[in-house]
């Protein structure tokens, strides 16, 4: 059975065998003032056996990722990895480092503070006591809005810390926040702690002002508790933070400094390497980003590509022409008025056609062996993003389908490829936003989203 191609006039369908569907059966199944757009290709034809609204401008939400992944392997190679470092252009006399010693982050999302201490720990074996000079945090290789939370080139444990709010016993005082010690960061509390069972509860909020030097004021008020209330937030500024972490480190390990602490933002002549830590290699990276839909990989890797082309720190507008330039002079594919805000997808700014997107994932099954892309790809009802997807298990489709899933507010999105019951191979683009319901529907707002995949993919699987 195939579909037939769409005639588009006053009705659009898909013909499976004798009975014709309706796309609008689709539809309907979703809530009022929903958008579709959607397109399913085979492999390798020439054309799409359903193009609905294929051309039509929408957000890519975290289906971006695939475009990110393709460009990144086709400009760093499968076997690239980030590089951190510890350097100095001076000698080490007696014990003495005679110079500054340069930390010099390389955009490592994956990098550890346990990272930091085995380098600090390289450089005490090699006979350092004391640095004269000063304490360089080197970040060049990104440049333009290099602070968190969007990815700065120092990363350290994700740049993320957790804290613990505790309500105060009498209500109308202050909530206190208890934060480890090994987090460099500074909380203060303007919590005001509510009643048990208080009438403010209901619309009882909290916020947090970030300051310099990764200082934060909480706001806002919490009715009384037994628990605390754990709390995780996005340090502000990635590279005060690292160099913090970094002086800790050197004073645990018995070494100090004269100089002071200072960031060094232009790129210069790099010195003698004393210890350094790479990344896993990019592949592995890529298949963590896609399975888990890691924004934080996707948009280092996404200023890396800028880097990498063009020879200068890496931007978003550097990144965006790369992926552009790439994808038109490696994979054929132009992008045309796609709009590239990031490599997450996280962006509402991205306008992506999934015609274009058809465009890429051709490109990738036609290329999978020597790209192994399709296996970084969450499996329907096995791993990542689509383990527990539904509308796939409903449409009989677990472990037939490999997708990037897209998912912002509103935004239901899914892109991929899919193994038809006659073995047949086909690529699939779902793009949906405009999805609400009303408020007193919230709890069971996806059962419209089941209902339209599990028909759609059921059909697509049985039909072709």
């Amino acid at each position: 059975m195939r579909f037939s191609r769409f005639i588009i006039g006053l009705t659009t369908s898909i013909a499976f065998g004798v009975q014709a569907a309706n796309v609008d059966e689709y539809v309907n199944q979703l809530p009022a003032g929903a958008n579709l757009a959607l397109m399913v290709q085979k492999i390798g034809a020439p054309s799409p056996d359903i193009d609905y609204h294929g051309q039509q401008m929408a957000l890519p939400a975290s289906t971006q990722k695939v475009i990110t992944a393709l460009a990144a392997l086709l400009q760093l190679g499968p076997d690239f990895r980030f590089t951190t470092t510890l350097e100095s252009k001076g000698s080490v006399e007696s014990g003495v480092l005679k110079g500054d010693l340069i930390a010099r982050f390389g955009g490592d999302p994956t990098l550890k503070r346990q990272d930091i201490r085995n380098m600090v720990a390289v450089l005490k074996r090699s006979g350092v006591e004391k640095i004269a000079g000063n304490l360089l945090v080197d970040t060049s290789i990104f440049a333009s809005h290099d602070k968190a939370p969007p990815p700065a080139a120092a990363i350290v444990d994700r740049n993320c810390f957790s804290v613990s709010l505790y309500s105060a016993q009498k209500p109308g005082d202050l909530a206190f926040i208890r934060v480890a010690s090994y987090y460099p960061v500074t909380m203060f509390s303007q919590v005001r702690t509510l009643a048990r069972g208080s009438g403010d509860a209901q619309y009882c909020e909290l916020d947090v002002v970030p300051g310099d030097l990764n200082r934060f004021t909480l706001t806002g008020c919490l009715p009384q508790r037994s628990e605390p209330l754990p709390l995780a937030f996005a340090i502000q500024d990635g590279a005060a933070y690292a160099g913090a972490i970094l002086k800790d480190e050197l004073k645990q390990a018995g070494i100090s400094y004269t100089g002071t602490l200072l960031r060094q933002t232009l790129p210069d002549e790099p010195g003698t390497v004393i210890a350094s830590k790479q990344s896993a290699p990019l592949h592995d990276l890529l298949k963590i980003m896609l399975k888990k839909s890691d924004n934080m990989i996707a948009d280092t890797v996404f200023r890396m590509i800028g880097h990498a082309r063009f020879g200068v720190p890496g931007t978003w507008r550097a990144g965006s022409d790369a992926v552009r330039q790439i994808l038109r002079q490696q994979a054929g594919v132009d992008l045309g008025n796609t709009i590239i805000a990031d490599g997450s997808g996280l962006s509402r700014h991205n306008l992506l056609a999934p015609a274009t997107m058809m465009q890429v994932l051709q490109y990738i099954a036609q290329h999978d062996n020597q790209l192994n892309f399709i296996t970084m790809l969450p499996l329907a009802g096995h791993d990542g993003s689509l383990q527990y997807r539904a509308g796939l298990h409903a449409a009989g489709v677990d472990g037939k389908v490999s997708a990037k899933t897209g998912s912002l507010q509103g935004v239901y999105n899914l892109a991929g490829f899919i193994t038809t019951a006659s073995g047949q191979r086909m690529a699939f683009v779902q793009y949906l936003s405009g999805y609400a319901v009303e408020p007193a529907d919230q709890r069971n707002r996806r059962i419209p989203l089941v209902r339209f995949e599990s028909r759609l993919y059921k059909d697509i699987y049985q039909n072709n």
